[in-house]
């Protein structure tokens, strides 16, 4: 038994691992063709919104990961590597998707956030860029687990975090380059949306369930 479920878990991490390479492939694989690979200047304006491409499709395959560890009762240890791996590269990611444009747009004369925001975007989506500066701002609190989360009161970082999840995946089909027309991307990206959704209403409802089945003090 403790054989099937070690090979389990090993076959649950490696295809997790290939999970994160193909979102990562099709993320930058979307970007290029977005400039047709050809030899535009290359330039902040260029490269930031590959970084939030690959932020979301990474912090995705987290949600993905912890449903499947869920539903087949590997444990809290297992794909921690995969987790811990991944995590330093999206802080990464989602430090750099913002930064490059706030230092492009400073360097251009146009000031810092919110207006260099507002100026860079269509009438009218101003709210929809400090919709993404505020999700930064919880999933940047969210690294103060390591310190704070077995706390009591960390449930509630954690289901920030699950807001600005939603938030950064309505911020980008809204902003996003790669997914504002048509295409296979767009397709793919509505399909991580109905997934995250999908474990999501799993993940509140087993605790709304827990809550009411637990026995009134």
């Amino acid at each position: 038994m403790e054989g099937q479920t070690t090979r389990r878990r090993k076959v649950v991490g490696a295809a997790l691992w290939l999970l994160g390479l193909t979102v990562s492939a099709m993320a930058y694989i979307a970007w290029g063709r977005d400039y047709g690979w050809g030899p535009s200047p290359f330039n902040a304006y260029r490269i930031f919104p590959l970084f939030g491409l690959l932020a979301f499709s990474l912090m995705w395959t987290h949600y993905v990961a912890g449903a499947l560890r869920d539903l087949l009762k590997l444990g809290e240890a297992t794909l921690a590597h995969y987790f811990e791996a991944t995590a330093w590269a999206v802080l990464v990611l989602i430090c750099l998707h913002p930064g490059l444009l706030i230092y492009q747009r400073f360097r251009d004369g146009f000031g810092l956030p919110p207006g260099s925001y507002e100026s860079y975007v269509a009438p009218g989506l101003g709210w929809v860029t400090l919709l993404g500066s505020a999700s930064l701002l919880v999933f940047l609190a969210f690294e103060f687990r390591r310190f704070y989360g077995k706390r009591s009161w960390w449930h509630y970082v954690a289901d920030a975090g699950d807001a600005a999840m939603l938030a950064i995946f309505y911020h980008s089909l809204r902003l996003g380059t790669q997914l504002r027309h048509g295409g296979w991307f767009r397709a793919v990206w509505w399909f991580y949306g109905i997934v995250l959704i999908a474990i999501l209403i799993r993940k509140y409802s087993q605790r709304f369930l827990s809550k009411s089945k637990s026995p009134a003090l």
